[in-house]
């Protein structure tokens, strides 16, 4: 839409800034008027300005001097001058502006050419003099925030920096009013076919409505009761008025201005979040009460919800059936239903996230897995405002329910007032099937989630059994997020040592083996996160299972290299000095040696998503301004394969860790180079994610491994945490990601599967026997990579998945009778035995011929 917003501070408890849009086209970045479509709609808009004087002093003849701009006043910062602009906050420092009340104090604002400005070499401080302070410090003004103000005096450094003081006039210059209000205007005209309302700081008369939810004492949403047949114009709008002393079912009629208000957010909502139009009334008159409240409009059934687009036209048309962000604008401040909606993650923040009970899901699970070219627009969140309500991923209310659509935090939300029972979907945390063997070494990486020799005990235990009994006690853990011994305590110490310690002798107690843990403490306060926590990445070993290479631990600003076969240090980070991992943690290198196999394995944790700009914010596309770093640090990590490959072309290296992005972006393409294979690529798309955010199911931990591994690893992600709510036994708020090396050793290995019922078995070793109990039950078949020799009872109740890259591959049934055979693979493979095979698919599960034997 077409914005240019006026900031102007928090009023009221429900945390809102208001905020003027006059025209704007952010697409051109050019002025347009809506002012002729103002007087054909209505014809009662004038063009009179008036301009609201604020402290006005003696020396007027000063206030009429030609202005200057505030880029001009900070290049040219000498001698007196008058400068006109926008108030953006208050000076605290150098560089350093704010727009929290709490903040401020009566000694100066701060001025810019935009009020979006947000960068301070563009923002300069004002000085207030005691006589100038009235009527335009921001401790008793805070609506001035957003104004614009011309103020002359002598143009000097202000807080080290070109700004201006002892003021010798102030004059604040308000925006356009109508003469009169416009009356005779519907709801629906108000809010128009669009973001922003065409009577934006128009006053208007006589605005009828039904409250349909009260926020609090000062704001309420009502509805229009008899609405037009335009599905794109919402009926429902908030309301504001202190004390209004409105309940639900008061008719009523409104006088006021309208205006486009941004709601609770984060900090930089003034630069994110899209507004709400409200009117800010003066005149409430109460018609009647307890007046029957519209119907509610049920969605994907009165109105189907997009599914695949958040937007694609960058607000230039207002296409409700296909751009989920146009779709909630249409229905803002409305009543709406859900039925029996599905819960697709876990609650937060007193907000649950679900689908209609007729909406499609994507995992496993029963959540919504985002891709490439799908963030799920369809995803609705319940504002219960009860964060101690307990709902986890598959779970579902049986009935409907009820709320009125608003917007804060960056998302479009229903305001719940009661919902029916909840309904215990079933879902349960995940064991992993990859455990050791004796050619098989697995390695893992999990996220502990700030962990610490401070942490309470339950979350110790927490994390202890889920690495022993639903990860099968990994043979390497490259761990993420474990702080100094001390935890968030700001002491300066970062040894970790305590803090491994204590999670060892938990896993012990469970029976778990005796972990030996090693890292390279950080400097302190250098690698971000939870301040005083300094939290890293390590490692912990089953020394049971694996050695560490011998070498010397290197310190926090050594890099480790890869020269004869060996890591000059064990462990040793990778470049740490290098800009790409400034306040973010440094990755480290450690080598293994595994049945006289040498394994470099390398931990890492990339810089956040902070700072990326929201799914359904005001900029379209969002800008994810992170991603850059994380493609810098991606290029630093592939280099040292690159290196090491190089060096030894049959060099096995392992990435683990939190990469803080998803497997389709270019961070990870960057990171995976020609030298490596994603394990996650092959995780089924249903079970594909490691987190969840905002009803999002996402992965952002990933287990790299160079392709002279690839085909002898297997991987599994054990959905233990993201799903789930700490009442339901959470550790962590990542889930654990385990892969399993089989290295090839000199005789073909009997694989005999007992009597547990798991996920998958993959036969990855070429020419390997098995032979399959009879109880053992695989949901996602047996997955046969190369030639091999299946035999067993079991074989009747399981599906083999035929999915081999290479031709020439023989598969051998040896006489037993065979479920199902489905052909997953473009290449030619010869069969022994099949004719026993009882039923043959082919890749989407279609019944298809029986190949030649």
């Amino acid at each position: 839409m077409f914005v240019n917003i006026f900031l102007i501070f928090c009023k009221n408890p429900f945390s809102k800034l208001k905020v003027t849009y006059n025209e704007y086209d952010l697409d051109k970045n050019v002025n347009y008027s809506k002012g002729d479509r103002w007087m054909k709609k209505m014809g009662q808009v004038f063009a009179a300005c008036i301009f609201m004087i604020g402290a006005l002093t003696p020396f007027s003849h000063s206030a009429n001097a030609a202005a200057i701009t505030v880029g001009d006043a900070i290049t040219n910062n000498s001698g007196t001058a008058t400068v006109e602009g926008y108030i953006v906050g208050y000076t605290l420092s150098k560089d350093s502006y704010t727009t929290e009340h709490d903040r401020f104090q009566t000694t100066n604002i701060a001025i810019a050419d935009s009020v979006l400005e947000t960068d301070p070499a563009n923002i300069m401080p004002i000085q207030l003099t005691p006589s100038v302070r009235p009527g335009i410090n921001l401790v008793e003004n805070p609506d001035n925030i957003g104004k614009k103000v011309r103020i002359t005096g002598s143009l000097e450094a202000y807080f080290g920096e070109p700004g201006l003081k002892n003021p010798e006039s102030v004059m604040l210059i308000d925006s356009i009013e109508p003469e009169a209000p416009v009356e005779a205007l519907d709801i629906h005209d108000i809010q128009g076919a669009g973001h922003i309302s065409s009577y934006n700081n128009v006053h208007v008369k006589n605005v009828e409505g039904v409250v349909t939810h009260v926020v609090d004492r000062n704001n309420f949403y009502m509805q229009s009761i008899e609405p037009d047949d335009n599905d794109d114009t919402s009926e429902g709008i908030l309301v504001y008025k202190k004390s209004h002393g409105r309940q639900k079912g008061d008719l009523l009629s409104v006088n006021g201005i309208v205006k486009e208000w941004v709601l609770a957010g984060y900090s930089e909502k003034l630069q994110t979040d899209l507004p709400v139009t409200e009117i800010n009334a003066d005149t409430i008159v109460i018609k009647e009460s307890g007046h029957v409240l519209p119907a509610a409009v049920v969605i994907n059934k009165d109105r189907l919800i997009p599914t695949e687009v958040i937007d694609n036209d960058q607000f230039r048309h207002f296409d409700p059936e296909e751009d989920g962000i146009d779709f909630f604008e249409s229905l803002e401040g409305m009543l709406v239903q859900v039925n029996n909606p599905k819960v697709i993650a876990p609650q937060k923040y007193g907000e649950v996230v679900v689908l209609p009970e007729n909406a499609e899901t994507n995992t496993r699970a029963g959540g919504l897995r985002i891709s490439a070219e799908d963030y799920n627009p369809e995803r609705l969140h319940l504002d219960l405002n009860d964060e101690y309500f307990v709902a986890k991923t598959g779970d579902y209310f049986a009935g409907n329910v009820t709320g009125v659509v608003s917007y804060g935090y960056s998302n479009y939300k229903m305001l719940v007032e009661d919902v029916p029972a909840l309904v215990e979907g079933g879902l349960k945390p995940e064991e992993t099937m990859l455990h050791s063997t004796k050619d098989g070494l697995t390695i893992a990486s999990y996220n502990l989630e700030n962990y610490s020799a401070a942490s309470s005990n339950d979350k110790t235990n927490r994390l202890a059994a889920g690495i022993v009994n639903s990860m099968k006690s990994p043979d390497i853990i490259a761990v993420t997020e474990v702080q100094d011994n001390d935890g968030p305590v700001d002491s300066g110490t970062t040894d970790a040592a305590q803090s491994a310690a204590k999670l060892i002798t938990a896993m012990e107690a469970l029976g778990g083996p005796a972990y030996v843990y090693t890292d390279v403490a950080p400097e302190d306060k250098m690698d971000g996160g939870q301040p005083g926590g300094n939290i890293r990445v390590g490692f912990l070993y089953n020394p049971g299972r694996v050695q560490l290479a011998e070498g010397m631990k290197g310190k926090a600003t050594e890099s480790a290299e890869f020269v004869n076969g060996r890591l000059t240090l064990n462990p040793g980070r990778i470049d740490p000095e290098n800009t790409a991992f400034e306040d973010s943690r440094k990755p480290v290198a450690a080598q293994f040696i595994f049945n006289e196999e040498r394994v470099i394995v390398v931990a890492n944790h990339f810089n956040s998503k902070g700072g990326d700009q929201p799914l359904f914010g005001k900029n379209q596309p969002l800008v994810a301004s992170s991603e850059i770093q994380r493609k810098n640090m991606a290029a630093v990590v592939n280099g040292f394969v690159k290196k090491v490959k190089a060096s030894d072309p049959d060099a096995n290296v392992v990435l683990a860790g939190d990469f803080n992005d998803f497997e389709f972006t270019e961070s990870l393409s960057v990171l995976k180079g020609s030298e490596l294979t994603n394990m996650i690529d092959r995780v089924p798309a249903e079970e594909r994610f490691t987190y969840s955010y905002q009803g999002n199911s996402q992965v952002l931990d990933h287990i790299l491994v160079t392709n002279n591994m690839a085909e002898m690893t297997e991987v599994d992600i054990v959905h233990t945490n993201s799903s789930f709510m700490d009442e339901h036994g959470r550790a962590s708020d990542h889930d654990p990601i385990v892969i399993r090396t089989t290295f090839a050793a000199d005789e073909n290995i009997q694989y005999i599967e007992g009597k547990k019922k798991e996920k998958k078995l993959i036969v990855a070793k070429p020419g390997i026997h098995l032979d399959i109990d009879k109880d053992a039950r695989f949901r996602d078949g047996i997955v046969v990579k190369h030639s091999a020799t299946l035999q067993g009872e079991g074989l009747k109740y399981n599906v083999v998945i035929i999915s081999t890259p290479q031709r020439g591959q023989v598969i051998d049934f040896r006489g037993a009778e065979v479920k199902e055979v489905r052909l997953d693979t473009k290449r030619k493979v010869e069969f022994i035995g099949a004719e026993n095979v009882k039923k043959w698919t082919n890749s989407k599960a279609k019944k298809t011929k029986k190949p030649a034997s």
